[in-house]
């Protein structure tokens, strides 16, 4: 099951998944998630207050959101439970969705791309164009695929 609690000090800010998007990041693009090295629940609470967007999907057919850190919410303006309820294509306009598809399966192909860039929306309506996010594969320990994570600090809402 991907359903995860409100990350929290009581559990450990979810510190097993983030070391899942952490690891991956590494091994896939040769560097420190946000230039944090991996301190356990201290780099997951870091992430989940960071001023920068990080979210995650597993793997169904139609992939449901696992994470988002608090300025993902904020951004999408959902909350914990929505957004982790949400498919994750309902992150992107729909007239945007077939470009979205098209990168995770490039994502999936080449394990990670480092610039992206594209429109989504909040809850609200409100546009935002996303630019240079890192979106790539999650792999655990022993190579299973569980799914994608996007990672980004440069975005501008739009009329």
């Amino acid at each position: 099951m991907d359903y995860f609690p409100t990350p929290s000090a009581d559990n450990q800010y979810l510190a097993g998944h983030l070391h899942l998007l952490h690891s991956s990041f590494h091994h896939y693009v040769g560097r420190n998630l946000s230039g944090l090295g991996w301190e356990g629940e201290t780099t997951a609470r870091a992430l989940w207050e960071a001023p920068v967007v990080l979210l995650s999907h597993n793997t169904n057919a139609d992939p449901i959101f696992t994470y988002g850190n608090q300025k993902a919410l904020e951004l999408f303006a959902m909350d914990w439970e929505t957004l982790t309820q949400l498919p994750s294509r309902y992150s992107a306009e729909p007239l945007a969705r077939e470009e979205r598809e098209h990168l995770l399966q490039t994502v999936n192909r080449q394990g990670y791309i480092d610039n992206y860039s594209g429109v989504r929306i909040a809850s609200t309506g409100q546009r935002f164009l996303i630019r240079d996010a890192i979106v790539w594969n999650l792999r655990d320990e022993s190579g299973n695929y569980r799914g994608q994570a996007a990672f980004f600090d440069n975005w501008q809402f739009l009329p």
